[in-house]
C-alpha cells in the first residue's frame, strides 16, 4: 500500500496573496498538491499559469489559473479536497458565501494564519496596512519612510504584490528610478504605489517570491517598511504594525476580511481623513478600535488635499480621474479628486459614463456606485488606451488627476489637466512620529545590548 494520499488544493486568489501563500506553505510540501488557482477582482489574470520557474520541482508544468465563478465545477472536475481562501478586501458575508459554496460542493474551506504565512526578517520590520482599500496607506507609508530616515534608519520599502505581467520575470523586482518603471512595464496601478516613493529617494521592491525579495532587500537596508495592499495582512513578521482606518466608511473596520484581522493585531491604529469625515463617524471608528483592540495606540490624522492652481478649477466643468482600486474593490464613491473639485468651486463634475469605451464602460457597469468621476484603470496597454479614449470623448474644461502619478506621462491627454496631491498630517500629540522615535530608541538599545 502507498503512503498517505496528497490533499488536492484549490487556492482562491487575485494574483497576490494566493501566490505568496502557495510559495511559503505549499510549494515544497509533498503532503499537498495545488491543482489550480482561481482569479477575481483584477481583469485578465484568469487563463494564465503560475509558471514552473516559480512553482518549483513538484510542479514541472506550472499551475493553471481559472475564473472563480467556476468554483463548483473545478471542485468536481479536479477532485479537490480543500479550498484555500487567499485574497483581500472581501466583506464577511461574501467570504462566507464562498465558504458555503465550497462546503456545499463537499470540500473543506481553509484560512491560513499569520504564523504559517509570515516570513521572518533579520532586520526590524515596520508594516503599514489598513482595514479597507483606499484608507490612505500610501501617503502614510511615505510619511513613515521619511521619518525613519530622519531617525537615522536606511529604509527599503517592500510593496504588496501586483504581478499582472510575466510572473517569472516579475519574481523579484527592484525600483530605484522612474526609468525602472518603464523597464518593468508597470501598470498604472503599480506606478501609483511605486512612483511617489521613488520621488522621495526610497528604493522599492515588489514581485512574486517574497522570501527572495526580502533577502535581497536586506542587503541594502537596515530596516524594512512593508507597504501593504488592499487590506491584506503583512507578508513579513512585523516589529511594529501600523493599521489605517477610514471614518468615511465607519463600521467597515469590523466588516471586511482580513481588515478586521489587521485591526485586532495593530499596535498603532491611524484614524485617517478626520478633517473631512463627520465627527460621529470618527467616534464610531474609535469605539470599535477600543472595543476590539484596547491595547492599540489610536492616532488621528488629516489627509490634506491640495492643487497647485486652484483658480483653474473654479467655475470649470471638471472630469475627475481618481485612484482606481479605491473606487472599485475599495467601494469608495469618491476620492481626493472630488474633494479637491468641491473645495475649489468646480461648476460641474462631468459624468464620463456616457462616453466610456471598452473595459472602462464595463467597469462602470460592474460598479454602479460610481458616478461623476473616472477610475484610473490601467491594468493592460489596451485598458490604458480605453482610459485615454474615454477621457478624450468626455466634454470638459479640465481633467483633474487625483492618482499619485503623472498620468500625462502614461497616456495622452487632449485637454488641460491639473494634478491633485494629498499628504497626511498628524493631529494627535504624542502621535505616530513619537511612536516611531520610541521604536527607534528601543531597537538602538537592544542592538547596543547585543554588541556588549
Amino acid at each position: 500500500m502507498g503512503g498517505k494520499a496528497m490533499k488536492r488544493i484549490l487556492i482562491l486568489g487575485a494574483a497576490g496573496r494566493d501566490f505568496h501563500n502557495f510559495n511559503v506553505v505549499f510549494r515544497n510540501n509533498a503532503d499537498y498538491q495545488v491543482v489550480a488557482f482561481t482569479a477575481t477582482q483584477i481583469p485578465d489574470i484568469a487563463g494564465r499559469r503560475y509558471p514552473c520557474e516559480l512553482a518549483g520541482p513538484l510542479y514541472p508544468d506550472g499551475i493553471p489559473i481559472f475564473e472563480e465563478k467556476d468554483l463548483e465545477r473545478l471542485v468536481a472536475e479536479l477532485h479537490i479536497d480543500a479550498v484555500v481562501f487567499s485574497y483581500s478586501d472581501v466583506s464577511h458575508p461574501n467570504v462566507m458565501h464562498l465558504a458555503s459554496r465550497a462546503v456545499a460542493a463537499g470540500v473543506d474551506f481553509w484560512f491560513l494564519g499569520t504564523e504559517h504565512t509570515q516570513v521572518k526578517s533579520s532586520l526590524p520590520v515596520v508594516s503599514i496596512c489598513a482595514v479597507r482599500t483606499g484608507c490612505g496607506k500610501s501617503p502614510l507609508s511615505r510619511l513613515v519612510a521619511g521619518q525613519l530616515r530622519k531617525l537615522g534608519w536606511k529604509p527599503v520599502v517592500i510593496r504588496h504584490p501586483m504581478p499582472y505581467g510575466d510572473l517569472a520575470a516579475q519574481a523579484v523586482q527592484r525600483f530605484a528610478t522612474i526609468e525602472d518603471l518603464e523597464r518593468h512595464q508597470c501598470t498604472i496601478e503599480e506606478r501609483e504605489e511605486y512612483e511617489p516613493h521613488l520621488q522621495q529617494g526610497t528604493v522599492v521592491y515588489a514581485g512574486v517570491d517574497y522570501e527572495k525579495i526580502l533577502r535581497q532587500a536586506e542587503k541594502e537596508a537596515d530596516i524594512i517598511l512593508w507597504d501593504g495592499g488592499n487590506n491584506d495582512t503583512p507578508f513579513y513578521a512585523s516589529d511594529l504594525e501600523i493599521v489605517v482606518a477610514d471614518p468615511h466608511r465607519p463600521g467597515h473596520e469590523l466588516g471586511y476580511f482580513p481588515g478586521e484581522v489587521n485591526l485586532r493585531r495593530a499596535q498603532v491604529v491611524v484614524i485617517n481623513k478626520v478633517d473631512t469625515a463627520a465627527p460621529k463617524d470618527v467616534e464610531t471608528v474609535r469605539k470599535n478600535i477600543q472595543l476590539n483592540n484596547p491595547k492599540a495606540t489610536i492616532v488621528e490624522m488629516a489627509c490634506r488635499v491640495s492643487v497647485a492652481m486652484p483658480d483653474l478649477i473654479k467655475g470649470s466643468r471638471v472630469l475627475v480621474v481618481e485612484d482606481g482600486p479605491t473606487l472599485t474593490h475599495g467601494e469608495m464613491p469618491y476620492g481626493a479628486g472630488v474633494v479637491a473639485a468641491r473645495q475649489c468651486g468646480a461648476a460641474e463634475l462631468v459624468d464620463p459614463r456616457p462616453y466610456a469605451v471598452g473595459s472602462i464602460r464595463r467597469t462602470f457597469e460592474h460598479y454602479p456606485h460610481l458616478a461623476g468621476l473616472l477610475p484610473a484603470m490601467g491594468y493592460s496597454p489596451m485598458q490604458r488606451h480605453e482610459l485615454e479614449e474615454t477621457i478624450s470623448r468626455t466634454p470638459c474644461d479640465l481633467v483633474l488627476v487625483a492618482t499619485p502619478i503623472d498620468l500625462a506621462h502614461v497616456i495622452k491627454l487632449n485637454k488641460p489637466s491639473l494634478r491633485v496631491s494629498y499628504e497626511v498630517e498628524s493631529l494627535t500629540s504624542p502621535g505616530l512620529i513619537e511612536r516611531l522615535a520610541e521604536f527607534t530608541h528601543a531597537h538602538q538599545a537592544e542592538l547596543a545590548g547585543a554588541t556588549k
